[in-house]
């Protein structure tokens, strides 16, 4: 890994408001390419929110040709309806990713924010802070972009572990 750049792609899904990031990795110099959120006005169809994310996740890797990619796991919700939404908003989203041919890794919130904070229990705003931090941002991104760009460093802290201790791919 000392070589060559690498490129991570994280992706914060959520059908109204998915939290994109790409970050590169260069020996010790860790930058932010690219960061925002894929946005979905409540009144469009969940089917055109799924297109929306999907493509834009597609141009995304085409304009910044990360080398692979982490999302946020599927996390139990209370409410069944909340669940499928997600769930169908992440499959558009790997769904651009693997016809992209990227290798996709899951995390839990828990072990983004562990990988980012220290601890599992972190804020939200303590993770943005640190993202700000480790890529020496000027300010602080959007909630759901911070997400992801979290998700992106905790993917690349992945790297470095022995292959058996490594996230899952899907």
């Amino acid at each position: 890994m000392a070589g060559k750049p690498i490129r991570i792609l994280g992706i914060d899904t959520s059908l109204r408001s998915s939290g994109v990031g790409i970050i590169e990795v260069k020996g010790s110099e860790m930058r932010a390419l690219a960061y925002g959120r894929i946005r979905n006005k409540s009144k469009v169809p969940h089917s055109l929110c799924l297109e929306n994310i999907f493509n834009s996740i597609t141009e995304l890797i085409e304009e910044h040709a990360p080398d692979c990619a982490g999302i946020e796991g599927a996390f139990f919700a209370k409410n069944a309806k909340t669940a499928m939404v997600l769930g169908q908003a992440r499959g558009a989203a790997i769904t651009a990713c693997a016809k992209k041919g990227l290798d996709i890794s899951e995390y839990s919130p828990r072990k983004v924010k562990s990988a980012i904070v220290g601890t599992g229990a972190a804020e939200k705003d303590q993770v943005a802070k640190m993202v700000m931090r480790l890529l020496n941002l000027a300010e602080p991104p959007p909630e759901d972009a911070a997400d992801a760009l979290a998700i992106a460093i905790c993917h690349y802290h992945q790297l470095s572990l022995p292959e058996e201790l490594q996230a899952k791919k899907i």
